[in-house]
C-alpha cells in the first residue's frame, strides 16, 4: 500500500453481505493472514461480528470487522449491528458490500443494502465499495466484471453500484498467485483511499456511534477513578467494577432493543413493498403472455385464410386485426434511491 498516512493513523473497514459470499476470505487477504475462519460452504462460518487488526509497513493500522449475514435469520441483527458500531466507535472509513458472481443477486442482499441505508441514512452509501467474489469463475469463462454486469446484472444491483459511485471490483479468493493476491488487495486499498478522499478524510459516523463512544469513555474513566481509590479490598474493587460493567451492558441492551425495533419496522415495510412488486411483476408477465397468445391466434387465423384462398384460387381481402397494445416489460426488483427517508435509530436515545 502506498505511503499516504502517518504512523498513528487507523483505517476501519466493515465487511457486509450474504453468508457464503466470501467476506471472511476477503478479510484474510486484506490482513495478510488467516485471521477469520473461512471455508467454502452454503452455511458459512461467521456467526457474530469479529474484529481483527494488522499494521502495515508504513505504520498504518488497518482494522477489519467481519459481520455475519445480517438477514439470514440465524442471530440477533440488532445485537450484531450495535456490536459492530461498538467496535468502530471512531467511525468507518469504508463499507465493503460483498456480492458474488456465482449466485443470483437476491432480495436478501437488496434488503441488507436498503436496511443499512435506512438505519444510518443515505450518507452511508458514500462510504460503500461493491466487491464481487468469484473472479476465478469469470476468468474461466474469459469474462470481465463489466461483461458480467452487462448481461447478468439485475436493475436493483445496477442501481446500488450507481449509488456507490461506481466503486466496484472483482476479487478472486481462490488464486494462489501471490502477485495477483497483492494486486487485488492494492486495488481495494486504492478504492478505499479514493473513498476517504471523496469524504474529506472523515470516517462515517452518526449519533449512535457518538453515543456508544461516550458510554465507553465514561465507563473507562469510572474504572480509572475506582483504580485510584484507597482503602478498598480487592473483592470490593471487583464488585464495584462489575456493577459499572453491568450498567454499561444494560445501556447496550437498551440501544440494541431500540435498533431491533427500528429493524422490525423497516423489515416489515420492505417485505410489504417487495410483495407488492412481486404481484405487479406477475400481473405484467401474465398480460404479456396473454398478448403473445392473442397475437399467435390472429396469425394462425390469417395463415389459414391464406391457405384456404390459395386452394380455391381466390385472393381474399386481407383484414389485419386491430393492434393489441403491448404491455410494458416485467418490472425489475424494487429499489429505493437516496431520497428515501432517513431512519435515525438514535432519535429516541
Amino acid at each position: 500500500m502506498e505511503k499516504t498516512s502517518s504512523s498513528n493513523e487507523v483505517r476501519t473497514l466493515v465487511l457486509v453481505g450474504r453468508t457464503g459470499n466470501g467476506k471472511s476470505a476477503i478479510g484474510n487477504s486484506i490482513l495478510g493472514r488467516k485471521a477469520f475462519k473461512s471455508k467454502t460452504s452454503s452455511s458459512g462460518v461467521t456467526r457474530v461480528c469479529e474484529l481483527q487488526t494488522t499494521v502495515m509497513k508504513d505504520g498504518l493500522t488497518i482494522k477489519v470487522i467481519d459481520t455475519p449475514g445480517l438477514f439470514d435469520g440465524t442471530h440477533s441483527v440488532g445485537k450484531e449491528i450495535v456490536k459492530c458500531i461498538d467496535m468502530a466507535k471512531d467511525g468507518i472509513h469504508a463499507v465493503l458490500m460483498v456480492f458474488t458472481v456465482k449466485t443470483r443477486f437476491s432480495e436478501e442482499e437488496q434488503a441488507t443494502f436498503l436496511t443499512l441505508q435506512a438505519l444510518f441514512g443515505h450518507k452511508i452509501v458514500d462510504y460503500m465499495i461493491v466487491v464481487f467474489t468469484g473472479g476465478d469463475e469469470l476468468e474461466e469463462n474469459e469474462e470481465t466484471l463489466n461483461d458480467y454486469l452487462g448481461h447478468e446484472c439485475p436493475q436493483a444491483l445496477k442501481d446500488i453500484i450507481v449509488l456507490c459511485g461506481n466503486r466496484k471490483m472483482i476479487f478472486d479468493n481462490k488464486t494462489k498467485d501471490k502477485a495477483k493476491q497483492l494486486g487485488q488487495v492494492q486495488q481495494l486499498f486504492d478504492l478505499m483511499n479514493m473513498t476517504i478522499s471523496q469524504n474529506g478524510g472523515q470516517p462515517f459516523t452518526n449519533e449512535l456511534f457518538i453515543k456508544l463512544k461516550e458510554r465507553t469513555i465514561m465507563r473507562d474513566n469510572k474504572q480509572k477513578v475506582v483504580d485510584s481509590l484507597k482503602g478498598y479490598s480487592k473483592v470490593e474493587m471487583l464488585e464495584i467494577k462489575m456493577q459499572m460493567q453491568q450498567q454499561y451492558e444494560d445501556e447496550l441492551k437498551r440501544i440494541t432493543n431500540m435498533v431491533e425495533l427500528k429493524l422490525k419496522e423497516e423489515t416489515a415495510r420492505l417485505l410489504k413493498i417487495l410483495e407488492e412488486e412481486r404481484v405487479a411483476r406477475l400481473k405484467i408477465q401474465e398480460d404479456y403472455i396473454s398478448f403473445q397468445s392473442k397475437s399467435n391466434d390472429e396469425i394462425q387465423k390469417l395463415r389459414k385464410e391464406l391457405e384456404e384462398a390459395n386452394k380455391q384460387g381466390v385472393r381474399p381481402p386481407i383484414s389485419f386485426p386491430l393492434p393489441i397494445p403491448l404491455p410494458p416489460l416485467p418490472l425489475p426488483l424494487p429499489f429505493f434511491p437516496k431520497k428515501s427517508g432517513k431512519v435515525d435509530p438514535c432519535a429516541i436515545l
